[in-house]
């Protein structure tokens, strides 16, 4: 804020606090306005648990802070970070040793008094505050000292040409003084560092740090690499750098972090202007006169990932001696750039509610940077399309040369581009033309606590030509874009067919879509974060909201897909095992078929993105319409139907969130039957209405569908009253049964490519019957207290029944059995009432949670064996006995317990069968029995 500014401030206006302690209460927000910005502010932030935030740029700028002042930033992406990117917990606890540190000095009657603004203690008399810009891309830490009579604030903003730009107004609230201060930033990293290594081996990082004064203007400094860090035996030459500048203070900046202490205790040190071998700081010392009631102000800019050019290039812009506005230029540039992106996608609102307003548009901001936003509305730039149709299939781009050649220079409205595709013939330019989104902005999320979310920010080419991508987990991806189509409603056909041609001929949608296709989970032995699966949730209900969209926008268009083959079907190369391996061992399900995997990235190599594509034959990409991608959907999910329990998820993947991890397997989910429900009924309608009669499905496909059909309606009466676990199971068998040989005929060489007619009146029939067995589960899912299970467990038992079990209630039941439009106006107020009423609510935040607290058991509580259980044991009774602490340990109090090595049943099971041979006709006879026991204990039951 400029010094005129503020004299026309008193320290009790919205942008300022007087630091009184007395006046100190709980932490508060509020809107305030910050250099003419809107922002919102938490006064006495000290007094709340560190939180973790993050500030926003239009470009490639990436920040995550602590509430305590420290924080890590960069370029692009984790590799290119200017301090250490570490999980949150660390960087809570570094404030003043990663990132900004700022001390002040000054002396009192010949004693020297420090001040220690952001440090891990609040001096008494002092008062701290964050405040963030409502667009998100500022960020505010200010602390007052009352016996000072000063305030310090810090603004970290970015500027897509210099970097990260920290401001600092160091203002005095009463008469002239004058005090020392030490400002700057420490432990500032080299880039190239990946952060696995920089967190397990961080002095061998040291080892190879570089630090040095490399240019007058400013004081720009680099911080690098002497060589890349391997122990391969070949060069490996660390071309790019980190850099820091300054302008304000001018005075020399000493490179050492040892600069603090020195300033601490009032010693004098000259400043280091090279530091090897160790993290490198930059710190600026001065002496400053602060003229009463007036501010002065300085910045520090850091960028990182720069070459000899760049850094070149930025050693000349910040020359000029007026680059203190021109920075201020570019931040406010930055700005403008940001919020033209998120207008485009309708972030902005004024209501009378300026936290929903400020709501919305950080709901906006965030969505947007995962799914993207249109840049240039519903026009397409063809020189950009055409390198997305050479990068997705270069046999298409070949034969097609001629027509993207004549219109390379052009921009076309999306529907204008799609007639002039149709025109060719050609079904896969057609195809490739609704599946283009010219998106910018999408990154794939991650912060420093998600080990397994690596993101990577690309938005312009090394020529700084703009990137148009986007890149995600599929649920991300499809989430932000639901609500992006009302921004942008004639993408929603291409939004449908990247979802339809991203799913797989068994029904389900790999782990991650970006622009040119999609990628798949592998397993990495040793990476506990790796593992194979199909992420079942989401996946109906997104897909339904794509096509409810349509269908208001457009209703002429979803009829005409029935007998439009440019559908294909994604080649990921899992195969589902059968049915009864699915019910043997539900948590293993899945192979990964490498010899697949290897044809298809030789397709891939050989054609582009589309050689993921399943294939007819080695030459043609397989083609079908809207209803059979509609059906492999569909059919995935009632293939798993349970009556009265849910669709069973046994994909190694849960449904919904990670929080159902250990729900695989035994897991059933009245969640995806509530939108399952909900995905029929639309279709009723749609084959209600529809004048077309029959359409073209493939045979094997077909098949399935019949025998499904047939065990349905075998079924029907019994949705008139309660079912029995033997007829659950005789249910199940034939709709799982009726999936699995349809996958396996797909899997293997029996995959015929023909096709023959469906006659729609049967697919509407199929529906029907479908929907009064999913009704009936429904009510049945009904609660006691007025509320629906979410998820259920599921258990085959000895006599081949499945019996159902249920889970404590859960905040995604009440929200799906909702939106499934089976309860009327009555039923729904009940269910909202009963929420209201039950362990869900929160009174103190006036929200709801998503499942209840619970007490869990003491450590001393858990894994307590029943004597009796044990006695009961032949086996169990002849290893105590013996000795043998294999399976049961017994304590000194005569107690038992698992071994602690039993993380689960499969631990267990394998100890069980390793025992020595003369065990082995007790293991035969009791290992189901001592499996129970495990499982009883711990109160896992099925899983």
């Amino acid at each position: 804020m400029a010094a005129t500014e503020l004299q026309h401030h008193s320290p009790n206006e919205d942008d300022n606090h007087d630091g009184q302690e007395n006046s100190r209460s709980e932490a508060g927000g509020s809107f305030v306005s910050i250099d003419s910005t809107d922002h919102y502010r938490i006064d006495d932030v000290d007094r709340l648990e560190p939180f973790l935030t993050t500030v926003v740029s239009s470009s490639d700028l990436w920040l995550f802070a602590s509430s305590t002042g420290a924080l890590t930033a960069g370029r692009v992406d984790a590799r290119n970070a200017v301090f250490p990117y570490l999980p949150d917990d660390m960087i809570h606890r570094e404030a003043g040793e990663i990132g900004p540190v700022t001390a002040f000095a000054r002396n009192e009657d010949g004693v020297r008094e420090l001040w220690r603004p952001f440090s891990a203690t609040v001096a008494p008399g002092c008062r701290r505050s964050i405040a963030k810009s409502v667009l998100g891309d500022r960020l505010v830490f200010e602390e007052s000292n009352a016996e000072w009579q000063l305030r310090i604030r810090a603004t970290w903003a970015p500027s897509r040409t210099f970097g990260w730009v920290r401001r600092v107004e160091v203002t005095n609230l009463g008469p002239a003084q004058t005090v020392e201060v030490l400002d700057g930033l420490v432990d500032v990293m080299p880039p190239g560092v990946d952060p696995g290594v920089e967190q397990g081996s961080s002095n061998l990082v040291n080892a190879f740090r570089r630090a040095e004064m490399a240019a007058a203007p400013n004081q720009l400094a680099t911080f690098h690499l002497e060589s890349l860090i391997t122990d391969r035996a070949e060069p490996g030459e660390a071309l790019s750098t980190n850099v820091v500048w300054s302008h304000g203070l001018d005075v020399a900046a000493d490179l050492d972090p040892r600069a603090i202490p020195s300033f601490l205790s009032g010693s004098r040190r000259e400043a280091s202007t090279l530091v090897t071998g160790r993290p490198g700081a930059y710190l600026l010392r001065s002496t400053i006169d602060l003229p009463a009631f007036d501010t002065t102000t300085w910045i520090i800019v850091m960028d990182a990932g720069l070459d000899h050019l760049a850094l070149s290039t930025t050693i000349d812009l910040i020359s000029p001696p007026d680059i203190d506005a021109r920075v201020s230029r570019e931040v406010r540039t930055d700005s403008v750039r940001l919020r033209r992106l998120l207008t485009a996608a309708d972030a902005m609102q004024t209501t009378s509610d300026r936290a929903a307003d400020a709501h919305h548009l950080s709901n906006v901001l965030f969505n947007s940077m995962r799914g993207g936003v249109f840049p240039y509305g519903h026009d397409i730039p063809i020189a950009h399309f055409a390198q997305f149709v050479a990068s997705r299939n270069r046999r298409v781009a070949e034969r097609q040369s001629a027509w993207l050649a004549t219109r390379r220079d052009d921009w076309l409205p999306v529907e204008e581009l799609r007639s002039m595709a149709a025109a060719t013939g050609d079904p896969d330019l057609q195809r490739l033309v609704l599946e283009y989104l010219p998106l910018t902005f999408s990154r794939r999320h991650g912060d420093p606590s998600r080990p397994w979310n690596h993101f990577s920010i690309q938005v312009a080419d090394d020529d700084g030509t703009e990137i148009l991508r986007y890149e995600g987990n599929w649920r991300d991806i499809f989430q932000n874009w639901e609500a992006l189509v009302h921004a942008y409603p004639e993408f929603i056909e291409g939004m449908i067919f990247k979802f339809l041609n991203a799913t797989t001929f068994d029904g389900y949608n790999p782990y991650r879509v970006f622009k040119d296709g999609f990628e798949w989970e592998t397993i990495e032995p040793d990476n506990p974060w790796s593992y194979i699966g199909y992420w079942g949730d989401h996946q109906i209900i997104y897909l339904l909201k794509f096509l409810e969209f349509l269908r208001d926008y457009y209703p002429e268009k979803l009829e005409a897909y029935f007998q439009n083959d440019t559908f294909v079907y994604a080649n990921v190369p899992y195969r589902i095992k059968g049915y009864d391996d699915l019910l043997k061992d539900p948590k293993n399900t899945i192979d990964f078929d490498h010899e697949r995997e290897q044809k298809v990235e030789f397709k891939k190599d050989e054609i582009g993105g589309d050689g993921a594509l399943l294939r007819e034959t080695h030459v043609f990409i397989y083609k079908v319409n809207f209803i059979e991608k509609i059906m492999a959907t569909m059919l995935a999910k009632v293939s798993n139907f349970i009556p009265e329990g849910g669709i069973w998820m046994n994909t190694q993947r849960p449904e919904w969130n990670d929080a159902n991890n250990a729900l695989v397997g035994n897991g059933v989910s009245m969640v995806t039957l509530y939108y399952l429900r909900r995905f029929l009924v639309y279709f009723q309608d749609v084959l209600s209405q529809t004048q077309q009669e029959e359409v073209q499905i493939s045979v094997e496909l077909l098949d399935c569908f019949h025998r499904m059909s047939a065990t349905l309606k075998e079924h029907q009466a019994l949705t008139s009253g309660a079912i029995s676990n033997a007829q659950r199971r005789t249910i199940l068998d034939g709709l799982g049964r009726a999936s699995s040989d349809y996958r396996q005929k797909i899997y293997g060489e029996d995959f015929s490519g023909r096709k023959a007619t469906l006659k729609l009146a049967d697919l509407l029939a199929f529906v029907e019957v479908t929907l009064g067995h999913l009704e009936h589960s429904i009510a049945a899912n009904k609660r006691t207290d007025g509320l629906y299970h979410a998820y259920n467990l599921m258990t085959v038992e000895q006599d081949g029944g499945i019996n159902i079990t249920y889970l404590p209630e859960m905040l995604e039941g009440q929200v799906a059995v909702l939106s499934s439009g089976l309860l009327d106006p009555k039923e729904s107020l009940a269910v909202l009432d009963a929420l209201k009423a039950s362990a869900l609510f929160r009174e103190d935040q006036y929200s709801y949670i998503l499942y209840p607290n619970k007490n869990l058991p003491r450590f001393l509580d858990k894994n307590n064996i029943d004597p009796a259980a044990v006695s009961g044991s032949k086996l169990l009774s002849a290893l105590v006995a013996e000795g043998n602490f294999d399976i049961v340990t017994q304590d000194c109090d005569g107690g038992y317990h698992f071994n602690g090595n039993f993380h689960n049943v499969k631990a267990l099971r394998a100890a069980l069968e390793a025992l020595p041979d003369a065990h082995r006709p007790l293991v035969a006879a009791e290992q189901k029995q001592i499996e129970a026991i495990y499982e009883g204990i711990f109160n896992h039951k099925a899983f």
